[in-house]
C-alpha cells in the first residue's frame, strides 16, 4: 500500500515542479523583454535630451549685439529698438540695417545646428505692441487691433529679410509669424512701457522619432 502511494506521488511531485519550472521561466522571459524595452525607451528619452541640450548651446551664439535671452521665459529678444510711428507697421529706413545684420546673425546660427533626422524647428517671430500709459483701458477696447498691429509688425520684419535674402530652409525651418498684442508675458511696463515695440524671437525643437545610433550600448 505504501509502495503505492509513493508510485503515486513522486510522479504528481514531478509534474508539479515541471509546472512551476515553466511558469518561472515565462515569467523571467516577460521580464526581461518588459525591461529591455524599458531600457530602450529610457536610451532614447536621453537622445532627446541630449538633442534638446545641444540645440539650446547652439542658441547661445545669439547672444549678444542683436539678440538678449530671456532667462525667465526661455525665448531671445531682439535687441535692436524699433521705432515704429504710432499704429504703424512700417519699419523705418533707420532700423533696416540692424534689423538685416541681425537676421544675417540668426540665419548663420540656426542653419549651423547639426543637422539630424527626425529633428525640425519652428522659428517664431513675435511682434508686440505698446499701450497708451495714458489710457488705462485702451488696451483693453482695442484688443483685437492690437494683435492685428503687432501680427502686421512681425510679418514686415520677415518680408524685410526675404527681400534681402534671408531665408530659412523650409525642409528643417518652419516660420511661424505671431502677434501678441498688447499683452503676452515678460512686457516692459509704466515708463518702459513703449519699449514694447519691440520682436522676440523662439527657436523651437520639433523631435519626432529618433532612433539610437548603430551599436549604441549607453546613453
Amino acid at each position: 500500500m505504501n509502495n503505492n502511494k509513493e508510485d503515486f506521488f513522486w510522479p504528481s511531485y514531478v509534474d508539479l515542479m515541471t509546472s512551476l519550472f515553466v511558469v518561472m521561466l515565462v515569467l523571467f522571459v516577460l521580464s526581461y523583454k518588459l525591461f529591455r524595452d524599458k531600457e530602450s525607451e529610457l536610451l532614447v528619452q536621453v537622445e532627446q535630451l541630449n538633442k534638446i541640450r545641444e540645440i539650446e548651446a547652439a542658441l547661445k551664439g545669439l547672444e549678444g549685439k542683436y539678440f538678449r535671452f530671456d532667462p525667465v521665459n526661455k525665448r531671445h529678444e531682439l535687441k535692436v529698438q524699433t521705432k515704429f510711428d504710432p499704429n504703424s507697421w512700417v519699419i523705418k529706413e533707420s532700423d533696416k540695417k540692424d534689423l538685416y545684420a541681425a537676421g544675417l546673425t540668426l540665419k548663420k546660427i540656426i542653419d549651423d545646428i547639426k543637422q539630424d533626422q527626425g529633428v525640425k524647428y519652428l522659428v517664431i517671430i513675435e511682434g508686440m505692441a505698446a499701450r497708451d500709459p495714458y489710457d488705462p483701458a485702451f488696451h483693453i477696447r482695442q484688443r483685437d487691433y492690437g494683435y492685428q498691429l503687432s501680427y502686421n509688425r512681425a510679418l514686415a520684419l520677415l518680408n524685410l529679410w526675404q527681400s534681402r535674402n534671408i531665408t530659412f530652409d523650409e525642409k528643417r525651418f518652419e516660420v511661424i509669424i505671431a502677434g501678441s498684442g498688447f499683452y503676452g508675458t515678460g512686457r516692459y511696463k509704466n515708463a518702459r512701457e513703449y519699449d514694447n515695440k519691440r520682436f522676440l524671437i523662439q527657436v523651437i525643437p520639433k523631435i519626432g522619432k529618433i532612433e539610437r545610433p548603430a551599436g549604441s550600448t549607453t546613453p
